[in-house]
């Protein structure tokens, strides 16, 4: 498996000859609404070229940081896409033809190959609830699970075991609300329970950012003491925050090669 981080959620993931981009903000600012008094952001690494022969582009929420609409203007509209309910929408009015929308449990597979369980995620707003997605690799075995938020119960009650997790390892707290991206302890317990061999560390970055809420926003934890909390906890998991733009294999053990 050869994973490329492009900071925030962004993420390609190169597995079992197929190629699949999470949750895409590759291009332009990103701003929530329009309001960009309230948050922008802009990158400080151009992307230098936008990742290309996709086999699908999958995405857990609707929101612009996860589906960012100039982003995937880019893209083919002929790419296949797995997404929640609310980013179907999005997808579909910029005129993607191949959409699959994933309510929680619900499953498709790729090319025979690599099966995509949603999972409830994040909840956005007082009654909606985005995705997660668990991925298994049919020849291995091997599985994945994505959730950019730190909302993992969906996960904990399907598998007692996976390969590889992407998930926040940091907790990003507002004052009066509480963490609205959850790391540190709810990692921790995830790490615990599901045992990965590698955990990737998401929804961090190296941006120029302005706005409100950048005023408010506390980060909590950082990567290092993350590690040693695993290690006092007696988990082999290896922890991993990847350099930007560049691929990387990881360095599972599954006795078949990746």
């Amino acid at each position: 498996m050869q994973v490329t981080w492009f900071e925030a959620n962004t993420w390609l993931v190169a597995w079992a000859g197929l190629r699949l981009l999470f949750d895409p903000w590759l291009v332009g600012p990103l701003v929530f609404g329009n309001l960009d008094w309230l948050f922008k952001a802009q990158r400080r690494r151009p992307i230098a070229e936008l990742p290309s022969n996709l086999d699908a582009i999958v995405i857990t929420q609707g929101l612009e940081d996860h589906c960012h609409p100039l982003t995937l203007s880019r893209f083919d509209r002929g790419i296949p896409v797995i997404a929640s309910p609310s980013a179907a929408k999005v997808v579909r009015a910029l005129g993607y033809q191949q959409v699959t929308a994933l309510a929680h449990g619900q499953t498709t597979t790729l090319a025979g190959t690599i099966t995509i369980h949603a999972v409830p995620g994040a909840p956005v707003g007082p009654t909606q609830v985005e995705n997660g997605y668990l991925l298994q690799e049919h020849r291995t075995g091997q599985t994945l699970y994505y959730e950019p938020h730190g909302y993992h119960q969906g996960i904990l009650g399907l598998v007692d075991h996976v390969d590889v997790v992407i998930a926040p390892v940091m907790d990003l707290t507002l004052p009066l609300v509480g963490p609205i991206i959850r790391g540190n302890q709810v990692a921790l317990a995830l790490a615990q329970k599901l045992r990965p061999q590698v955990m990737l560390s998401t929804a961090m970055g190296d941006y120029e950012a302005s706005g409100l809420l950048l005023q408010l926003v506390q980060v909590k934890g950082d990567i290092a003491t993350f590690q040693q909390q695993l290690a006092q906890a007696g988990l082999p998991t290896q922890v991993m925050e990847l350099p930007p733009q560049q691929a990387v294999t990881l360095p599972l053990e599954t006795g078949l090669p990746c």
